[in-house]
């Protein structure tokens, strides 16, 4: 790359395991606050709850960007609407609001009074490649670290057959440097994947070098 970009920190959240973080991590203690007051909270699904709690973990208060891809965003909402447009029923505008993409990153905001620059990307597949071009872009400009954040909801029945995306509802938070952590580096000659959260997740907590096949990203060796 020609901007260098390196991951600090990471936290990641599944539906079935709860946040967690990286073995030895100094942030541990941190994990079971939620910054979200409960009538903010409950706007959001569990998906949305988690993007911002693993968000709060990593973000130091200093006005880092936040960028926030994911493929499908609160899809069952969207399915919920345009099925009651199918049977006549108005949209709520409240419910409308809540379904966008950027939705999640605005509620963060609110909650934690962030005024730095925010993102909300979908990419067709690739959002992990458009999340790093995006940090890379933010880093070169001269900030100190991005956090960008993946994640994929919960996939209603008729649209899983139709989806690479995982079934588990799931996200992954990166602290992204240009100096400070372990450099991710990409491989010209390896085809682009197309990971979901939960491969990037599995990725960074495995042998990286094993995984070079299936991904376009690796980690430098330390």
């Amino acid at each position: 790359m020609k901007y260098p970009v390196h991951i600090e920190d990471w936290v990641a959240w599944t539906a079935d395991s709860g946040l967690s973080i990286r073995p030895g991590h100094a942030l541990t203690e941190r994990l079971n606050e939620s910054i979200l007051p409960r009538m903010l909270r409950r706007r959001l699904n569990a998906t949305g709850r988690a993007v911002c709690d693993a968000a709060s973990v990593l973000d130091d208060g200093a006005g880092s960007p936040l960028i926030h891809a994911s493929r499908h965003g609160d899809v069952s909402s969207s399915l919920e609407m345009l099925q009651g447009l199918e049977s006549g029923d108005p949209v709520s505008p409240s419910s409308f609001s809540m379904s966008v993409h950027n939705a999640v990153l605005g509620v963060y905001s609110i909650a934690r009074q962030h005024r730095g620059p925010t993102q909300a990307l979908a990419a067709c597949g690739n959002e992990f490649e458009a999340l790093i071009t995006e940090a890379a872009g933010y880093l070169a400009t001269g900030q100190h670290a991005v956090i960008a954040i993946f994640s994929e909801g919960e996939i209603p029945l008729p649209l899983q057959s139709h989806t690479e995306s995982p079934l588990c509802p799931c996200v992954v938070a990166l602290r992204l440097t240009s100096e400070t952590g372990q450099r991710l580096l990409a491989e010209p000659t390896v085809a682009a994947a197309r990971p979901t959260p939960l491969q990037v997740i599995d990725w960074l907590s495995q042998d990286h070098t094993a995984l070079v096949a299936r991904h376009r990203w690796f980690l430098e060796r330390l």
